[in-house]
């Protein structure tokens, strides 16, 4: 990723993403077991869905599980579609396809959404269901992928078709052969009858690189093992500001900068919005509506952000692939965003709170649609 990489090798190195999870611990016990028990419920398996996060398709797989999981049927449910970039989605499903790979873009949280997933499993098990009276799904991802959320709406699903389930929090499959005990998983068809598993979620036991570790930091799939504060906020602000930069982001966001400018000057009789900036305004309450008052707040929020990495940009004269300029340039743009945010200078810790506003605006998705993974190139 040109000054990006050379900067998250420079600045970002001593944090230690390193194979063996260096000075973070990616890998807990409790993930470790989940790991070995998954495993073991593979064999059972014959289909896997496997949950990755669309803004990071590659990112976010669990590279210790591939082996195993490209021997079995599996279908790829790239979750959380509506927060990547759909002019660039559907090049990972092509790339996918190439691969002989089902993939599907969801939004775990849409039940017509997962019902086209279902409709697709039932049809990748067609040819099993003449020789099997029973057969087994298993759901796997890593923390925080939305397979949670999936597991749910898969549930509300088999409670409407065999409402038998609804009173329980999950069905019983087995005795199977060769099973000591039953399994839990939730009934989607009858003739043959399919049931889901609901696994525990796992994280790899190691990352490869700075890149992708810093990748699912950002997308805030490191909240399963790690907390922001861990890996440090600012770090994972500066990675993504270099993202962006590097990309040339910010340039399509002139609309938005034009905007904020005749709104400004239209302003100018001092009746600026005083109103203070709350982190926990930035992402809607569950099981809440948001308020209208509240959701104009977040986009203007959002689009003074943008205003003013599009103006840092703009008026940037150096050169993005100099790490040492692309640095300067991130340190310009931090004040920029502190401005924007209106946090006071005299604030401590004032970075710490530019970037953590900063990361909930990007995973709630008031910045834009993202994927952070490149595609591959299939003839490389």
């Amino acid at each position: 990723m040109g000054g990006a990489g050379k900067i998250l090798k420079k600045g970002l190195g001593e944090m230690g993403f390193t194979s063996g999870g260096g000075n973070i611990n990616w890998f807990p016990g409790h993930m470790a077991a989940a790991t070995r028990a998954i495993n073991a419920r593979l064999k059972l398996a014959d289909l896997v869905i496997e949950v990755r996060d669309s803004r990071i398709p590659l990112s976010s797989a669990n590279q210790d599980l591939q082996p195993r999981l490209s021997t079995k049927r599996r279908v790829i449910a790239l979750n959380k579609k509506d927060l990547a970039n759909p002019n660039i989605m559907h090049k990972w499903v092509d790339y996918f396809s190439s691969c002989k790979q089902d993939c599907l873009p969801i939004n775990a949280h849409s039940r017509s959404s997962v019902q086209k997933l279902l409709e697709l499993v039932e049809l990748k098990l067609k040819e099993k269901i003449a020789k099997e009276p029973t057969l087994l799904v298993m759901v796997v991802g890593v923390p925080n992928v939305g397979k949670s959320a999936l597991i749910n709406c898969i549930h509300q699903i088999a409670s409407s078709r065999f409402p038998v389930q609804e009173k329980k929090k999950r069905a019983k499959v087995g005795p199977l052969p060769g099973v000591t005990q039953d399994i839990a998983g939730f009934k989607i068809a009858q003739r043959p009858s399919i049931y889901v598993l609901d696994t525990p979620g796992v994280l790899v036991p190691s990352i490869p690189d700075i890149e992708t570790g810093l990748k699912l930091a950002l997308s805030g799939l490191n909240a399963g093992s790690v907390k922001d504060s861990v890996v440090g906020e600012e770090r994972i602000a500066q990675y993504f500001l270099a993202v962006l930069n590097t990309r040339q982001t910010p340039l399509h966001w002139r609309n938005v900068h034009n905007n904020n400018t005749l709104k400004e000057m239209q302003n100018e009789n001092g009746n600026d919005d005083k109103r203070d900036y709350n982190l926990k305004d930035l992402l809607p309450k569950r099981r809440t509506l948001p308020v209208a008052s509240n959701v104009h707040y977040v986009e203007g929020v959002a689009r003074e952000v943008q205003s003013a990495l599009y103006s840092t940009l703009s008026e940037f004269k150096g050169d993005l692939e100099d790490e040492n300029q692309l640095e300067i340039l991130i340190e310009e743009q931090f004040v920029a965003l502190q401005k924007a945010l209106k946090i006071s200078s005299k604030a401590t810790e004032a970075r710490t709170m530019v970037s953590k506003k900063f990361l909930t605006l990007f995973r709630a998705g008031k910045l834009g649609p993202f994927i952070l993974d490149d595609v591959p190139n299939l003839e490389s």
